[in-house]
C-alpha cells in the first residue's frame, strides 16, 4: 500500500518585532522611540496577512482605511501605492500609523489575533506612510473641480485636518482657522517629540495645503471672528474642531503652589513652544529632580517622560486604581516602565505640601478597589489610616481635560450639554444651529486621534450631502 506524504507546512512568520532606542539612551533625548521597519522588514509582515475575504480589520477602522489592500501592496513591493491606498481614506497615515491605539481597533478584530499575534497593522501604516515622504515624491490625488462652496474649519487638530482634506478632494473651497500659531492641535502641543515628531506632522499639514487647503493660524473663532460672522463672510458651512483643551484639576489644597502644573501648560510648554531645546529657545519651564504626575492615561505617561528627559532623578506616576484599569496605551506604560518611570499605583492624592510658596510634597492615601463603577472600571476606595508623603518639586495634573467655552459663548442657539461639550444630532456631526457641525473632543471629550478623525470624515460626507445632494464618493 503507497503511503500518503505529507504536505509540507508553511512555516509561520512571526510578528516582526519594531527597533527601539535603548533606554538608558533615549532618557537623554528627545528623538522618536520607535524607529521603523525596513522595506525587508516590512515585506515580512505584510506577508503574515492571509487577506480575508471578510476583513474584519476593515470594520475596526473608524476612518476606512482599507486595509487588506495596503498591505497586499507592501508585500508585493508596491510600497508607493501602499501610500496612496491609505491616502484615499486617511489624511494622515504618517501620525496614525505612530499614536493611534491600534490594539483596541483595527488589530484587535484582525483574525491572526483569534490564535495568536494579529497583523502589526499600525507600524505597517507608518512604513508606507514614511517611505513615500522620505522618497520627495508625494502623490497629489486628483481633486474635483471647484464647485462654488466655501466651509470653514476651526480647529486644525487631527478631526479639522481630517474634514479639510475630504471635502477639498471633492472641489470645496476649505480655510482652516487655527488658534495657535501652527496647525495640528494636540498633535503638536499635546503629544511629545519622541512619541510623533514635528517634522512628520507639518508634513501632512504641508500636505493637505497642497491639496488646496487654506489654514490660517492665530485665529481665535469666537475672539477675532464669530460663527455668525463666518457665515456673513460667505461661507457655506462651519465645522467647530476645537477640541477640549481647557485643564481640569483636583481641587484640593495646595494647587496653587508653584512647580504645580497642568499637564496642558506642561506639554505645551515643553513641545509646541520648544522649552526641552533651551537655550535655543528660551522657554520657561521647571526642571524638576523629583517630579510626580498625577493620572494613567497617555498624557501622563507623556508627561512623566518627557519629565524624564528634562532631566528628572525620579520621575513618578501617582494613580487611584491598578495598572488593570490604567488608560493608557499598554506600550506607552512598558516604555515608561524601560525607562525608570516609578509607579505608585492604588494611591490618590489629597494635598500638595509646600515651603516658601513651591511644592515640596505630595500627601496621598494608599486605595482598594471596590466596586465597579457606571463605566464597569472597580471605584477606588480609600484605606484608612494610610496616609504618607511623597517628597517632589514638581507636580503634573494629567487627569483629563474640559470643553472650551470660547465658540458655544459667542455662538447663540448653539446646544451644549451641562460639562460643556457641543450636543451632535448622531454621528453626521449637525449641531442644533443650521448649517454647523461639530466633531471631535468638543463633542465626545477627551478621546483619541483616529476617533476625532473619523467624525470629521463622517461630518464631511454631512456636509456634501446638504451642500450637494449626493453622497460623496470615499
Amino acid at each position: 500500500m503507497e503511503e500518503k506524504t505529507e504536505k509540507p507546512r508553511k512555516e509561520k512568520i512571526p510578528r516582526q518585532a519594531m527597533p527601539e532606542q535603548d533606554p538608558k539612551e533615549r532618557i537623554r533625548n528627545f528623538e522618536e522611540v520607535p524607529r521603523g521597519y525596513t522595506p525587508e522588514t516590512a515585506i515580512l509582515e505584510a506577508k503574515r496577512c492571509i487577506q480575508c475575504k471578510k476583513p474584519g480589520c476593515v470594520d475596526g477602522c473608524p476612518v476606512d482605511v482599507k486595509i487588506p489592500e495596503f498591505i497586499r501592496q507592501i508585500a508585493e513591493g508596491d510600497f508607493p501605492g501602499a501610500a496612496r491606498t491609505l491616502k484615499k481614506t486617511n489624511s494622515l497615515p504618517a501620525v496614525c500609523g505612530r499614536v493611534c491605539p491600534q490594539e483596541d481597533q483595527c488589530e484587535k478584530t484582525c483574525i491572526l489575533g483569534k490564535k495568536g499575534e494579529p497583523v502589526a497593522i499600525g507600524r505597517l501604516e507608518r512604513f508606507a506612510a514614511d517611505y513615500e515622504r522620505n522618497s520627495g515624491a508625494v502623490a497629489i490625488p486628483e481633486i474635483a473641480p471647484p464647485n462654488g462652496k466655501k466651509v470653514a474649519v476651526v480647529g486644525a487638530g487631527p478631526s479639522g485636518l481630517t474634514i479639510a482634506g475630504d471635502l477639498v478632494k471633492l472641489g470645496y473651497d476649505i480655510t482652516v482657522f487655527e488658534a495657535l500659531h501652527k496647525a495640528g492641535g494636540v498633535l503638536v502641543y499635546g503629544i511629545p517629540e519622541f512619541r510623533l515628531p514635528k517634522a512628520i506632522v507639518e508634513a501632512e499639514v504641508d500636505y493637505l495645503r497642497k491639496l488646496g487647503v487654506k489654514i490660517v493660524v492665530n485665529a481665535v473663532v469666537g475672539r477675532l471672528k464669530t460663527i455668525d460672522e463666518l457665515f456673513a463672510a460667505g461661507f457655506d458651512a462651519v465645522y467647530v474642531a476645537v477640541g477640549a483643551g481647557a485643564p481640569v484639576f483636583m481641587n484640593i489644597p495646595g494647587e496653587n503652589l508653584s512647580g504645580v502644573y497642568s499637564a496642558n501648560e506642561y506639554l505645551t510648554r515643553s513641545n509646541l513652544m520648544k522649552a526641552y531645546r533651551f537655550p535655543e529657545y528660551d522657554t520657561p519651564i521647571v526642571r524638576g529632580r523629583n517630579v510626580a504626575v498625577i493620572g494613567g492615561g497617555n498624557v501622563a505617561m507623556d508627561s512623566v517622560r518627557t519629565a524624564l528627559r528634562l532631566g528628572a532623578e525620579n520621575a513618578y506616576i501617582i494613580y487611584r486604581r491598578s495598572e488593570v484599569e490604567m488608560p493608557a496605551r499598554k506600550e506607552e506604560v512598558h516604555h515608561a516602565k524601560e525607562e525608570g518611570v516609578q509607579f505608585h499605583l492604588l494611591t490618590n492624592p489629597v494635598e500638595y505640601l509646600g515651603e516658601g510658596g513651591w511644592v515640596s510634597g505630595v500627601k496621598c492615601l494608599r486605595m482598594e478597589l471596590g466596586e465597579p463603577d457606571a463605566s464597569g472600571r472597580r471605584s477606588p476606595v480609600p484605606v484608612s489610616g494610610s496616609e504618607f508623603v511623597i517628597a517632589v518639586d514638581t507636580v503634573v495634573v494629567a487627569v483629563g481635560t474640559m470643553a472650551n467655552p470660547i465658540v458655544p459663548a459667542t455662538t447663540p442657539g448653539l446646544e451644549t450639554n451641562r460639562r460643556g461639550y457641543i450636543i451632535t444630532k448622531g454621528e453626521s456631526g449637525e449641531t442644533s444651529r443650521t448649517g454647523v457641525y461639530a466633531g471631535g473632543d468638543i463633542v465626545t471629550g477627551s478621546a483619541t486621534v483616529i476617533l476625532a478623525m473619523g467624525a470629521g470624515r463622517k461630518a464631511a460626507q454631512a456636509i456634501h450631502r446638504r451642500l450637494s445632494g449626493d453622497d460623496p464618493e470615499f
